[in-house]
């Protein structure tokens, strides 16, 4: 919901910054990896309670995901790289729940594996329909920065964001913050699907 607003407004400073990493050994691939490896480190951040250090990791590992996109954009978009960058944004955002859950098993794994079950329907949705937006050649206007079509909601990347923030800032409500985000994310499911069908259908009406 809030990508489209904030995107437009981040994007000049990312092309700012990046222009100090447009050098030839610096690839988007490359800090795309550096990126990951960083969020990896959420993980046993999380699972031993240290969860100012999680937020440091997570914060840098979503500014890398930014800085490879102005990156790549700079250079040219690849779907190579478009595949990285997705394959391991997802596999992020899969194990910060999960190292909560390390972190409490009791208090949290509920929570935690409502949270992953939801992040699978905003997840398959989101791709799903990209694949066969690629195929029907569907123009995004609204994200036209992407490597592959990107299907908005209630719950996008800024709202994931904030919430990880959030669960680091106040590992005591993980449980009911995990509860109303994983909400919000069947909403974004149901009109992603919803809305998914409706424009393939049209597509398909058209001579």
């Amino acid at each position: 919901m809030l990508d489209r607003h904030l995107h437009p407004r981040i994007k000049p400073l990312l092309n700012r910054l990046v222009t100090t990493l447009d050098k030839p050994g610096i690839t988007p691939d490359g800090i795309t990896l550096i990126g990951f490896a960083i969020g990896l480190l959420a993980l046993p951040f999380l699972a031993l309670g240290w969860y100012l250090a999680a937020l440091v990791a997570i914060v840098l590992n979503r500014l890398l995901d930014g800085l490879d996109g102005a990156l790549a954009r700079r250079r040219g978009l690849t779907d190579a790289g478009g595949f990285l960058d997705i394959s391991l944004d997802f596999l992020f955002y899969a194990l910060v729940p999960f190292g909560f859950a390390l972190a409490d098993p009791i208090q949290n794994a509920l929570p935690a594996a409502w949270l992953l079950f939801a992040f699978i329907g905003t997840g398959s949705s989101f791709l799903a329909f990209a694949a066969l937006a690629a195929k029907h050649e569907i123009d995004n206007p609204g994200y036209a920065h992407k490597s592959f079509y990107y299907l908005g909601g209630l719950t996008e990347g800024t709202e994931t964001l904030l919430l990880f923030v959030l669960f680091c800032l106040f590992p005591a409500h993980f449980g009911w913050l995990a509860w109303v985000f994983g909400a919000l994310c069947w909403l974004t499911t149901a009109t992603r699907i919803w809305s998914g069908y409706l424009t393939l259908k049209n597509v398909q009406r058209q001579p």
